[in-house]
């Protein structure tokens, strides 16, 4: 799937006997999704030798309720509204540290809530261990990433979430000499040897300086893209543990450095980006705290990663499998694919980056061959970027997406690139029959 750019079978098989080999593969119940994610892991493990990584984890759901007449009783579960139907999926995002680029998954959750899921008071949620919540998959993507990261000789890792991550379990038992941890602050905390909360010391800190941002769009929340400026502000904070944690488990307290960034004067209508961001990187400085608010700001290539694997790109939750246990295995296979995607969004404009990242030396040599093609008359509609650079390449890819290759308007995103992988492959298969290195069989 991964050479092909789809996840659609009918897409990817060229004749029906390939088409029921893949369907039979995802059937398999000898073909484990945990043997899929090692193969994630795997190829990730040979990417970070040396590297300061980014180790973004985020929660998305796989939706089916559209298929639901159709698909088999076995594994089915709820999602968010506790009446569709569908699975979770938690995957954690390589990326390095110097320029955000992905490089690969580390690993990878799937789980389903039962048909009789019972909300968080039905369960005393609260009281409940953290190994038996649903929020346990924080630590335990941390300290498998850890290990995968590890074996690859990675230099430091940085774990980076959003709120729903904010756990004092989190901040007492990840970080070590070269793990750390980055997360949005959710809860306002208790904190040693102060009277006052986390929030309000912290927004009596002084002002350490301004910065600019680029927010996204974001629909869910009626957000528009902007540059926004904002206020820093930072502090070194001494959190309480929770009254509900075992203090033979968990220390007193932890230290941590906490960064504030408030927009000023943000458009009329929208609510002002307000992150409270805790880490255990110090940060007694404004450099240090644009840093960590930089490695933040990436967490959004995440949000990137579950676009392209839904309708804005592979459109997964289209898949006409029928039983749960195929589709997860289908997604994880997807997620290579999307990794892949992603890795040209963010290289569209880097001309330091090599093609091979993203094509083998054939699919080179096909792109080579297409490039002249696709050059327009005049010099702004002409490829601007190195040879054999993943610039270059996302460039041809683009073009045979639709996108008119004029530098001056919108830069091609995940929909574009999709489609001109998809028409990429038609092509390069064109091209290796012509070139006599491939066997048609009927």
């Amino acid at each position: 799937m991964g050479k092909h750019q789809s996840v659609s079978i009918r897409q990817i098989s060229k004749n029906r006997a390939e088409q029921v080999g893949y369907y039979r593969f995802l059937e398999n119940e000898n073909v484990t999704v945990g043997e899929l994610v090692q193969s994630l892991s795997e190829h990730c493990v040979s990417q970070v030798e040396g590297k300061h990584i980014l180790a973004i984890s985020d929660t998305s759901e796989i939706n089916l309720q559209s298929h639901v007449g159709r698909l088999k009783a076995l594994g089915v579960g709820v999602v968010g509204n506790n009446t569709d139907v569908g699975f979770y999926i938690h995957p954690t995002l390589v990326l390095d540290a110097e320029n955000g680029f992905p490089l690969g998954i580390s690993t990878v959750k799937l789980w389903t809530r039962d048909i009789n899921h019972q909300d968080k008071h039905e369960c005393n949620y609260q009281l409940l261990p953290i190994e038996k919540k649903e929020s346990y998959k924080w630590l335990r993507s941390a300290e498998e990433t850890q290990k995968c990261l590890t074996i690859g000789n990675a230099k430091i890792v940085t774990h980076i979430a959003d709120r729903e991550s904010d756990m004092y379990e989190e901040f007492a038992t990840v970080p070590n000499h070269n793990n750390h941890v980055l997360v949005r602050a959710r809860i306002d905390r208790r904190l040693e040897g102060k009277n006052l909360s986390l929030y309000t010391y912290l927004n009596q800190q002084p002002s350490e300086g301004t910065y600019t941002v680029d927010v996204p769009a974001d629909a869910r929340i009626s957000r528009t893209a902007r540059e926004a400026l904002l206020i820093v502000r930072r502090a070194m904070v001494k959190i309480q543990r929770p009254d509900k944690l075992n203090g033979q488990d968990y220390a007193a307290s932890v230290t941590l450095y906490a960064v504030e960034a408030v927009e000023v004067n943000p458009p009329l209508g929208q609510q002002p980006i307000h992150w409270r961001l805790l880490t255990t990187h110090q940060v007694v400085c404004l450099e240090q705290a644009l840093q960590v608010i930089r490695w933040y700001t990436w967490r959004w290539r995440i949000e990137q990663l579950f676009a392209t694997l839904k309708t804005a790109g592979l459109n997964l939750e289209a898949t006409q499998l029928e039983s749960i246990a195929a589709i997860q295995r289908l997604t994880v296979l997807a997620l290579s694919v999307a990794m892949r995607i992603l890795q040209l969004i963010q290289g569209r404009d880097n001309p330091d980056l090599p093609a091979s990242i993203a094509f083998s030396p054939e699919q080179q040599q096909c792109l080579s061959t297409l490039a002249p093609t696709l050059d327009g008359k005049t010099r702004l509609q002409q490829n601007p970027y190195p040879l054999q650079t993943l610039a270059w390449a996302t460039w041809i890819i683009a073009r045979l997406g639709g996108w008119s290759g004029y530098q001056s308007q919108k830069p091609p995103g995940i929909t574009t690139l999709v489609r001109g992988l998809e028409q990429f492959e038609s092509t390069f298969f064109g091209w290796k029959l012509a070139l006599g290195k491939l066997v048609c069989t009927p």
